[in-house]
């Protein structure tokens, strides 16, 4: 697929994928969703690439939300159908196997943030401003941000955010565990991609369990979630990555994963 509204591309096995829609503040729209979901599509397969950075072009938006010209005039079953598709689309980000850097840029407003929200991880310019404008527009957030938003920081921040539509800067996102570091501008992408390296260096099918343990486990009673847990990391006694930590660790060197 060529790409019209995304700009990819790997580099020591990070993979770089840029939302490039800077006359729009890189808001999304559904060609844009669609070449997302093919470059997640292909990264499902990649073994080489083992972590992922999402940022958006400029220095103004990381994305500042859906394209409104594109759901204005839809009815109630495209509307649905609507929605679904940018769910689809962070749910492939989430479920991707492979731990993810919101770089956020700018502003994350809507679909935008709910973008973030589908990443591990949210880095944050000191220039950054998050919301979910929608309830304004007689709408509500769509692309997962009632669940996502709500299970980060809480049911009545979350609804705070809805209900009055107020921005959260940089610091407040960083003071109530929305993002994870703030940074400044100059720094925010080198930062993401030594925290990114930070992460590659781990085995990568412990990567993969400990998200599946905490994405899936965390949504269900302790007891079956302490149960996943065990079998996840029963499963990795038998891969060569364990062994190769144990023996480097014993050896006193740095390991050599193979992520088998």
């Amino acid at each position: 697929m060529k790409y019209n509204n995304i700009i990819y591309e790997a580099k020591e096995n990070i993979g770089f994928l840029t939302i490039d829609r800077p006359t729009k503040l890189n808001a999304l729209n559904g060609e844009t969703i669609d070449e997302i979901r093919d470059v997640l599509a292909k990264l499902r397969g990649d073994d080489q690439v083992r972590a992922i950075i999402v940022t958006g072009t400029g220095d103004k938006a990381f994305v500042a939300g859906a394209d409104i010209t594109e759901f204005e005039d839809l009815g109630l079953k495209d509307g649905f159908d609507f929605s679904r598709k940018g769910q689809a689309m962070n749910r492939d980000l989430e479920d991707v196997g492979k731990p993810s850097i919101a770089a956020v840029n700018g502003l994350a407003l809507g679909g935008g943030l709910e973008l973030a929200l589908s990443c591990t991880f949210r880095i944050l310019s000191e220039n950054a401003k998050l919301g979910l404008p929608e309830l304004g527009l007689g709408a509500i957030p769509g692309y997962g941000g009632t669940q996502r938003l709500a299970r980060i920081i809480g049911k009545s921040r979350a609804l705070w955010t809805m209900l009055t539509g107020d921005m959260i800067d940089a610091q407040d996102a960083l003071q109530m565990g929305l993002a994870n570091m703030v940074v400044t501008q100059g720094k925010l992408m080198t930062t993401s991609i030594e925290i990114a390296k930070k992460i590659i260096q781990k085995a990568p099918l412990a990567v993969r369990m400990a998200m599946m343990a905490v994405h899936h486990g965390t949504e269900t009673d302790l007891e079956s979630g302490l149960i996943f847990e065990a079998s996840l990391a029963n499963v990795l006694l038998g891969t060569q990555d364990m062994r190769e930590g144990i023996a480097a660790f014993l050896e006193k060197r740095k390991p050599n994963f193979s992520g088998k």
